[in-house]
């Protein structure tokens, strides 16, 4: 089953910009993108540092929604141009195909929690009246994939995952089952989130997930780092178009690369920190190396999860070193590299996983791995890995994985091959 899965198309709207070629080259050379918001600033929240899609006020993109912007909720305008992109980028187009074949997959850690945040403070100013007739519709954690659906007129499977950080990995290997299971010939699967909210930022903030380095924005998240003190709150959607490879290959399309295996267990240890040995990880990456027909030592690349905070970084390193070793005396690099995109995205939370999968796809297809920005050297508990910083690495990869962690112990790895 290692090659029975292609990834044929990638959409990306992300703070490094609203495409995929904007975000690549801005991960590329570690242009970090954390300011400090004038919306949180505003609303008085405790940490006031965010990685939005476009400075408040603007729009990405949006050709062909632009008239209805107002029915949605940012996670889902994101997702609708996400989806665009990646639809071109496979030489698909909507209304030449079996609708009844497609499904639709997008994860989401808080739904509509922006048009959800901003209806209740009318409420609470103006009374039920002041309400838009299109509140629920827009902040349903369903409604996302319900409106891609209906753009695309997918009357396949339409599913909305929730896993946290992870929803977007989790969408994508939901996408893949459903095309394994022979129910669909194609699915348009990602993650998308807005959550650079007062009362998001405030409650990351009071669980102390947050970097507070608002002196130094565009250094605060600083994963694998010494001195990292939390993530900066981000938004953003990443969708990749998966195909059953022989329906791809009727349609001679060329694969991108192929989704070879993946894996998804649960820590069950606790509400948000990961399991302390990173039991959980390990597990998962075993179940995706087994689902791709792989061994460890075949392992040429790694996109990590790499948060910014305490705990993920020193569980995640600590499970990278346990599985494919270190240098001779403990710090030097061996086994694959590792890089993690937040520090120049940020987290963007139930996006983040598929945005990275599409990186990884990426890193694949063209032989170079990001830099991981903000990092300048590691602790004890974050050293032993081959951390590509400081400036983009060629390399070939053939194997890539992708991590993605969540709270409630969420752990997913997907494995991408090279074509």
């Amino acid at each position: 089953m290692s090659d029975d899965i292609a990834v044929t198309g990638i959409g990306l709207v992300t703070p490094g910009g609203t495409g995929t070629e904007a975000t690549w080259e801005t991960v590329c050379a570690g242009r970090a993108t954390a300011r400090i918001d004038p919306v949180l600033t505003e609303a008085g929240a405790p940490v006031r540092l965010a990685c939005r899609v476009a400075p408040p006020g603007e729009k990405p993109d949006e050709e062909g929604v632009r008239g209805r912007l107002w029915r949605f909720d940012p996670a889902t305008r994101f997702l609708l141009t996400a989806a665009r992109e990646a639809l071109a980028s496979a030489g698909l187009e909507p209304g030449r195909w079996n609708p009844g074949r497609v499904a639709v997959v997008v994860g989401t850690a808080a739904g509509g929690v922006a048009t959800l945040e901003a209806q209740h403070r009318k409420l609470l100013a103006s009374g039920p009246r002041a309400l838009s007739p299109m509140t629920l519709p827009a902040f349903l954690p369903n409604m996302a994939a319900g409106q891609l659906a209906l753009e695309l007129g997918a009357t396949g499977p339409a599913l909305q995952t929730s896993t946290a950080c992870a929803s977007g990995a989790t969408a994508i290997i939901t996408a893949a089952l459903l095309l394994r299971a022979g129910v669909c010939d194609v699915a348009v699967a990602g993650g998308t989130d807005a959550m650079v909210t007062p009362l998001c930022a405030s409650a990351f903030a009071k669980l102390g997930a947050l970097s507070r380095r608002e002196d130094g924005p565009g250094g605060a998240s600083r994963p694998f780092d010494r001195d990292r003190d939390g993530f900066v709150l981000g938004e953003g959607c990443g969708v990749l178009v998966l195909e059953r490879t022989a329906h791809a290959a009727a349609r001679t399309a060329r694969p991108l690369a192929f989704l070879a295996g993946s894996g998804a267990t649960g820590d069950a240890h606790h509400a948000t920190a990961p399991h302390p040995g990173g039991a959980g990880l390990r597990a998962a990456t075993a179940l995706a190396l087994g689902g791709a027909g792989r061994t460890p030592g075949e392992v040429d690349h790694i996109n990590a999860h790499g948060t910014s905070t305490a705990l993920n970084d020193a569980v995640e390193a600590t499970a990278i070193r346990e599985l494919y070793g270190t240098g001779g005396d403990g710090t030097g690099p061996e086994g694959p590299s590792v890089t993690s995109a937040k520090g120049v995205l940020g987290h963007t939370m139930g996006a983040a996983g598929a945005i990275e999968a599409a990186l990884t796809v990426l890193t694949v297809v063209r032989g170079t791995v990001p830099p991981t920005a903000g990092f300048t050297a590691p602790d004890a508990a974050t050293a032993g890995i081959d951390l590509v910083h400081g400036a983009a690495r060629p390399q070939r990869v053939r194997l890539a994985l992708s991590h993605s962690l969540g709270f409630g112990g969420h752990n997913t790895v997907l494995a991408f091959t090279a074509v």
